[in-house]
């Protein structure tokens, strides 16, 4: 599999050998550019791995949102509903991809109006492992390289 899937898989790899070398070596690592936080990113696809789904693509991407805070916090809107919580990024040494994590997600339970993808995309953003920057676009994968959510800029 070529293209930002593959690049994520390798990804998740260095960034746990770069975790490892920066805490034996004392040194702090470069700051990746771009960086993820104070970052604000819409979602604009999911790219399932199991070719019966295939992508999804995001109706209105300006629905569904991730901000990054400089603190290790995290907002979201998904929809109708709000959320927020943490998260831990560890850089690869190429400075475009890195492990990503989110820590338990606070949510919102309004109804949206049908369909939603609110809990879908709730439940994926819980299985983040991984990012990477590419095109432009922010990439997250999951769990078992079961899917990735692919995020544009957000104005």
């Amino acid at each position: 599999m070529e293209g930002p899937v593959a690049s994520i898989r390798a990804a998740a790899g260095a960034a746990g050998l770069l975790t490892a070398a920066v805490l034996l070596s004392g040194c702090q690592p470069a700051a990746a550019t771009p960086n993820l936080a104070g970052s604000s990113w819409e979602l604009v696809q999911i790219q399932s791995m199991d070719d019966a789904q295939g992508v999804t693509t995001i109706p209105d991407p300006s629905a569904f949102t991730v901000t990054f805070g400089p603190d290790g916090r995290a907002g979201f809107q998904l929809d109708c509903n709000r959320g927020n919580g943490s998260y831990t990024a560890a850089p690869a040494d190429d400075g475009q991809s890195g492990s990503l994590s989110f820590g338990p997600i606070g949510v919102t339970m309004m109804l949206c109006p049908q369909p939603s993808l609110d809990s879908r995309v709730s439940t994926e953003l819980e299985r983040v492992t991984g990012y990477l920057f590419a095109d432009g676009q922010l990439h997250l994968s999951t769990k078992l390289d079961s899917s990735v959510l692919t995020w544009r800029p957000a104005p």
